[in-house]
């Protein structure tokens, strides 16, 4: 069976043998990756067997002394050439990574309930930085914040607000400047099958980049929910690029090097818990579009404010053939002097669209309401009593003392 779960930021304690271990490897020199333990241990194990094999390679390769020269035919040894300096072309994985690596950074989370890390994206040249908001919290309060940059320099951090409803939090490196912020794009006009490329430190190996696709678009992810029962779910865009835990918080960008996406969560198969479940090509980042607005917020120190509609509901279905199909969302109840009340809809209202997007079950609805905000004004199609019928909501806010 399979399930959809953020990404772990760091493995649990007590570590497995194959695990990151808590301290950072030493660093190495901008776009070159960083080994973790446990990879440079299983490296040893294929690197003694090809050791072996190199060696016996190696001699049979030599020959002895009489043996005539070979052309460049019938070659049997390696050749060393010079390749130059070769140039990235436009829009390769390549150069994103060369204009994107500097922007990423490493964060290691120490705290009462464990230790673990993930990624992050600089926003602003004095160290501000742009993550999930469960790295941040996977340690417990009073957790010590360390940023890992692309040049091997560290600093602490501490943080400027968190967003559990969207997952997202924002810290503050202290004592650092002249960093490259990353460039942020658009998340609205990016298209399925387009090229896309991942960033972040999988499994503690920071400045670890993959590639892929979008394989989906609007694609309602439910990750839990914050103190108050409210589901944490977003309209994710689902790549096939490589996404593992500790990826968390970094950047999903497009082949110009913009951030469309924050990598939040996976799909695993079920067979593997913890910090052992890997990617298999499933993976959700969290629309920036969406983000942008809550991350301003944060910023100017005001608490996150969401769109509400003002109503449960509950999955619709009915069966086909004998096959359950999803049809909507049902309004259980609705609140009063909500959106949804002053627009009139009803209990047992079934909600099967809102502007052009077609709604088929809870988290569908809650997905494409949170990715307005207050004060916008939707379109909802539902059905009642058989029919058809459409309304104009005018969204609230969840804003302390404020219906909707």
């Amino acid at each position: 069976m399979s399930e959809t779960r953020v990404l772990p930021p760091f493995p649990s304690t007590p570590q497995s043998p194959y695990d990151v271990p808590a301290d950072p490897p030493p660093s190495r020199p901008r776009g070159r990756g960083r080994f973790a333990a446990a990879v440079v241990a299983g490296a040893l194990v294929a690197g003694g067997a090809a050791g072996v094999g190199g060696a016996a390679a190696w001699e049979s390769f030599q020959g002895d002394d009489s043996s005539p020269a070979s052309s460049s035919g019938d070659r049997q040894t390696a050749q060393v050439v010079d390749t130059g300096d070769q140039q990235a072309a436009e829009g390769s994985v390549e150069q994103v990574a060369t204009a994107v690596l500097p922007s990423v950074v490493r964060i290691v989370v120490d705290g009462p309930q464990g230790q673990g890390s993930g990624s992050g994206i600089i926003l602003r040249s004095d160290g501000q930085i742009l993550t999930n908001n469960h790295v941040v919290e996977g340690a417990g309060d009073g957790a010590g914040l360390t940023v890992s940059f692309d040049d091997g320099s560290h600093a602490k951090a501490t943080v400027v607000g968190t967003d559990p409803l969207t997952d997202t939090a924002v810290i503050q490196a202290e004592g650092v400047d002249g960093l490259t912020p990353a460039t942020i794009g658009t998340s609205g006009n990016i298209d399925v099958g387009q090229d896309v490329v991942a960033i972040g430190s999988p499994f503690g190996l920071d400045a670890t980049v993959t590639s892929g696709i979008v394989s989906a678009l609007d694609r309602p992810v439910n990750v839990g929910s914050d103190a108050q029962g409210n589901a944490t779910v977003y309209p994710a865009i689902q790549t096939d690029a490589a996404i593992n835990p500790g990826n968390s918080g970094g950047p999903l960008v497009d082949r110009e090097g913009h951030v469309i996406g924050i990598n939040s969560s996976i799909r695993t198969s079920g067979t593997s818990t913890g910090a052992g479940s890997g990617s298999i090509g499933l993976g959700f980042a969290i629309p920036i579009d969406e983000v942008m607005p809550i991350v301003e917020q944060m910023l100017a120190g005001e608490t996150p404010t969401h769109a509400l509609i003002g109503i449960s509901v509950g999955d619709a279905a009915s069966t086909d053939g004998g096959a359950v199909v999803p049809d909507g969302a049902t309004i259980g109840e609705v609140s009063k002097a909500s959106a949804a009340a002053d627009a009139g809809l009803q209990t047992d209202d079934v909600i099967t669209g809102v502007d052009n997007r077609m709604i088929t079950s809870s988290d569908s609805l809650v997905a494409t309401v949170r990715s307005y905000r207050p004060g916008d004004q939707i379109t909802v199609t539902y059905e009642r009593d058989g029919e058809q019928q459409t309304a104009t909501v005018t969204l609230g806010s969840d804003a302390s003392g404020s219906d909707g």
